[in-house]
């Protein structure tokens, strides 16, 4: 036996060190609300190809948006298959009237957070506002940033201008799993004039169709359908390969995104009384949201707001067969004929 290992075994070992040595180290806090996110395996974790078997047997997809390492543990524990990152921490967390403030190290700091609670659900980061418009090498630069140092899986990035679509395809060329983001899209409140819904009208409806279409050839895994009206995102999510998220965009997308989560502080300190159970609360909830999107029963009407007028919905269905995309423009039409979305 090495002299060092006779001297080891010999030397008294205080207590601490003894349950140090017989303890498997983890950054899980022992004792939090709701003990911490479970360890991972493999097997249990969401992927790219988890999201694909869904969408391809028409399973829904569930997501939602956490800043922090508390509703990242919240969105594990529920076991939702998706969680965002949202640029939207600007205004949420920080304050902001728009998302535009927040900088890539701030982001950084959110995604490392979420990341140490939500060990499960596939994770993809919003690139913000300016890390990614000027050329795509920046893109590429800014999205690597978002792995290596963020801890997430994919990122995100809103429109579908020519320099988007480059962007996005010069990302999943590196090597990194993209999700796109259509309709109404915060970082480009400067020219759609405030937070608007889109798709409203045919134009803006075939618009949103189009972009969608580009973002998927461009090699996105994902595109997030923010504030259309249900048929529009009916005929999107037909006209597409990949599955859509719905924001705000009616029940006939692939999944639904329920936003951003209530942040509650995870470890109760011996000197504090805890008044109200708010985590029992928030898990309840989003135990809810996962069975209703599962079982199809959210969002209902009340929950799908945005309405187009009935000559719109001739030009938008019009414009969808021009562009070959029949069996969109059927979609879109059944859901005008079954639910009440036509504005008069």
């Amino acid at each position: 036996m090495a002299l060092s290992s006779l001297l080891l075994k010999h030397i008294p070992k205080p207590p601490s060190l003894l349950i140090a040595l017989t303890k498997p180290l983890s950054n899980i806090p022992e004792k939090t609300v709701y003990e911490g996110p479970k360890p991972q395996t493999p097997e249990h974790r969401t992927t790219l190809t988890t999201l694909r078997q869904k969408h391809r047997k028409g399973d829904p997809i569930t997501a939602a948006t956490a800043y922090d390492y508390p509703s990242g543990v919240h969105i594990d524990v529920a076991g939702l298959d998706v969680c965002l990152v949202g640029d939207s921490a600007a205004m949420v967390v920080h304050g902001h009237d728009t998302t535009l403030p927040i900088s890539m190290d701030e982001m950084l700091v959110h995604c490392r957070a979420v990341a140490r609670g939500a060990r499960r659900p596939l994770l993809v980061a919003d690139l913000p506002f300016g890390s990614y418009e000027s050329s795509s090498p920046q893109a590429v630069d800014t999205a690597v940033r978002m792995l290596k140092e963020g801890g997430m899986d994919a990122i995100k990035l809103e429109g579908g201008s020519p320099s988007r679509i480059t962007a996005a395809k010069a990302i999943v060329e590196a090597g990194i799993a993209v999700m796109g983001h259509v309709g109404l899209t915060p970082q480009a409140i400067s020219v759609l004039g405030g937070f608007r819904p889109q798709g409203k009208n045919a134009d803006s409806a075939i618009k949103v169709v189009e972009t969608a279409l580009a973002l998927q050839e461009a090699g996105c895994f994902s595109i997030v359908l923010e504030c259309v009206p249900a048929l529009v995102a009916a005929a999107t999510t037909n006209a597409l390969k990949i599955p859509t998220l719905g924001v705000g965009a009616g029940p006939f997308c692939s999944g639904q995104d329920i936003g951003e989560l209530p942040t509650l502080r995870q470890v109760t300190p011996k000197f504090s009384k805890q008044f109200a159970k708010v985590g029992d609360a928030i898990n309840k909830g989003l135990l809810e949201y996962k069975e209703e999107v599962v079982n199809r029963t959210f969002p209902g009407p009340a929950h799908s707001p945005y309405r187009i007028s009935g000559t719109d919905l001739d030009a938008f269905l019009n414009g969808l067969q021009k562009l070959g995309l029949s069996e969109a423009a059927s979609a879109a039409a059944k859901v005008a004929e079954n639910t009440d979305i036509i504005r008069a």
